[in-house]
């Protein structure tokens, strides 16, 4: 109950002052980012706005995933701060996922890699958890930072 009225406090605050929406400070910073990292050497823009660098590129010959492929990675999720928010590589477990149940940023590049390809995924908060976020570790607005290896495509090409 305390959390709620000081969170209600709060809102009431903010709303008096006229502040900005949550996350409009990370979001600005995030866009600032991004304009700068898209002159990185190597850092690819797509029309979304996702951006992504490759750092080892798999063979070509392997399988690209579709949107209801199961995929088996490895990951490393990071704020712009540098704060890591979730790893497989720290768990030393791959993850298994669906492509399609994932953040819109994974969607589309797990769908352009193949197994054996290694990226970073610069992603702007409305290809991640946008003005939400995600729990207490992914602020609203957030821009996030993914490392992500393909390890396989684990049912390729299933279809209804």
């Amino acid at each position: 109950m305390p959390r709620l009225i000081l969170a209600l406090g709060l809102a009431l605050t903010l709303a008096a002052c006229g502040a900005k929406t949550a996350g409009a400070d990370d979001l600005a910073a995030g866009q600032a980012y991004l304009a700068a990292n898209a002159k990185a050497p190597g850092v690819v823009t797509l029309a979304s706005g996702l951006q992504y660098k490759v750092v080892h590129s798999g063979p070509t010959t392997g399988q690209t995933p579709s949107a209801e492929d199961e995929v088996r990675v490895n990951y490393e999720g990071k704020l712009l701060s540098g704060k890591v928010f979730d790893s497989s590589f720290a768990r030393g477990v791959p993850a298994e996922f669906q492509v399609g149940g994932l953040i819109p940023a994974w969607v589309q590049a797990l769908q352009m890699m193949k197994p054996g390809d290694e990226w970073i995924l610069y992603v702007p908060a409305s290809l991640a958890y946008g003005e939400q976020g995600a729990g207490a570790d992914i602020p609203p607005n957030a821009t996030l930072v993914f490392r992500i290896q393909l390890l396989g495509v684990l049912n390729h090409g299933a279809m209804g």
